[in-house]
C-alpha cells in the first residue's frame, strides 16, 4: 500500500515508519456464514500491478485459476492528488462500477471513511461495499474459501499441516522485508533507517541460507509464504536497492535467492502479474519527496529467465 504521491507515508515520532491496517474486515466464506457467500462472479479484486501488497493476490488468483469466479479491477500505477485512479486505457474509469478514483468505492462503503484509500481490497458486487481490504487475508480466503472454483490441479498454497509455520515464517518477512524496505526507505531518522536495514539484510541473509537447503520456503512444496516474499524480491534490484537506501547487497547477489525468485518467475502466475514498467514508474514518479526529478532508471538488466537450476534441489 505505498503511500500517495502528495505526502510521505506516516511515521513515528522516532522517524519508523507505521503501515495503516486494513479498516475493512469482512469475510467471504463457503458456507455463507459470514454474510458473504463464495460464489463465482459475486466479487472483484481491486489492485495496481506496481503495488507489491496487490501482486501477492494477482499470483493468487491466477495460480488457483479464479480468473472467470473474482473480477479484476486495475489502477493506474500513478497515484494522482487524488490517490489512486482508474487506467486511462480504461477510458479512466472502472469498468464495473463507474469510479474514476478508488476513494469513490471506500465513500461508497462508508460515507464517513477519512482513511488511506489503498489497494488491494475484494468488493461485493451484490452489496456494492469493500468486504475486505485486510491484505494477509485475502489470498488467505482466495485460498480457503474458494476452493470449489479451484482449476483442476490448483496447488494448496495454505495447507492445514503447514499453517502455523507458513504464518510465522509470513510474519517475519512481512515485519523486516516486506514492510522492512518501507521502514528503511520511508524511514525519517538515521536510527531508524539503520535498524531496519539491519533486520532486512539479517532476514534474506537467513533466506539465503534456507534456500540453500530446500527449493521452497516449506521444503519442495511451493506455498502462501513463498507468494508473500516474491513481491519484494521481483522489485529489490528496480526500486529497493536505490529507491530506498537498502544497497548492502542486490537481489542477484544472492545465488540461492536470485535463483529462487527466477524459479518463481518462471511459474504460471508470477510472470504475468509482474510489470516491471509500471513498478519503476510507481515508485520513481510517485515518490516525489524521494525523487522529485520522477526519473526512472533504465536498469537493472537482468534476465529473470536465466536457467535457475532449481528442479534439482530436494525438498
Amino acid at each position: 500500500m505505498p503511500a500517495a504521491a502528495s505526502q510521505p507515508a506516516p511515521a513515528f515520532a522516532t522517524g519508523g515508519y507505521v503501515r495503516q491496517q486494513g479498516t475493512f474486515t469482512g469475510r467471504i466464506s463457503r458456507d455463507g456464514s459470514t454474510g458473504f457467500l463464495a460464489e463465482p462472479g459475486r466479487y472483484h479484486l481491486y489492485a495496481s500491478l506496481a503495488c507489491p501488497w496487490s501482486h501477492r493476490a494477482l499470483i493468487v488468483r491466477r495460480m488457483l485459476g479464479l480468473d472467470r469466479c473474482v473480477g479484476l479491477s486495475l489502477t493506474d500505477p500513478i497515484v494522482g492528488e487524488h490517490g489512486w485512479q482508474f487506467l486511462d486505457s480504461a477510458g479512466g474509469r472502472d469498468p464495473i462500477t463507474g469510479a474514476r478514483l478508488l476513494s469513490e468505492l471506500y465513500l461508497a462503503s462508508d460515507p464517513g471513511y477519512a482513511g488511506r484509500c489503498t489497494v488491494p481490497f475484494l468488493w461485493d458486487a451484490k452489496a456494492q461495499r469493500i468486504v475486505t481490504n485486510d491484505i494477509p487475508q485475502i489470498t488467505v480466503q482466495l485460498e480457503t474459501e474458494f476452493g470449489a472454483f479451484h482449476r483442476p490441479g490448483a496447488p494448496e498454497l495454505y495447507p492445514p499441516p503447514h499453517r502455523r509455520e507458513i504464518d510465522a515464517l509470513a510474519t517475519l518477512i512481512y515485519h523486516t522485508v516486506n514492510n522492512g524496505v518501507y521502514k528503511a526507505g520511508l524511514a525519517t531518522s538515521q536510527a531508524a533507517y539503520e535498524e531496519a536495514f539491519d533486520a532486512l539484510f539479517t532476514t534474506l541473509d537467513a533466506l539465503e541460507e534456507r534456500l540453500a537447503r530446500r527449493r521452497f520456503l516449506l521444503g519442495g512444496q511451493l506455498t502462501e509464504a513463498d507468494v508473500r516474499l516474491f513481491p519484494t524480491l521481483a522489485r529489490f534490484d528496480a526500486v529497493y536497492y536505490l529507491h530506498f537506501k537498502c544497497n548492502l547487497h542486490r537481489l542477484a547477489d544472492y545465488p540461492h535467492l536470485w535463483a529462487y525468485a527466477r524459479d518463481l518467475y518462471q511459474r504460471p502466475g508470477f510472470a504475468d502479474t509482474t510489470d516491471f514498467a509500471q513498478i519503476k514508474r510507481h515508485y520513481y514518479q510517485t515518490q516525489n519527496w524521494i525523487n522529485p526529478s520522477r526519473i526512472v532508471p533504465k536498469g537493472p538488466y537482468v534476465s529473470w529467465l536465466a536457467p535457475h537450476g532449481r528442479d534439482r534441489m530436494p525438498g
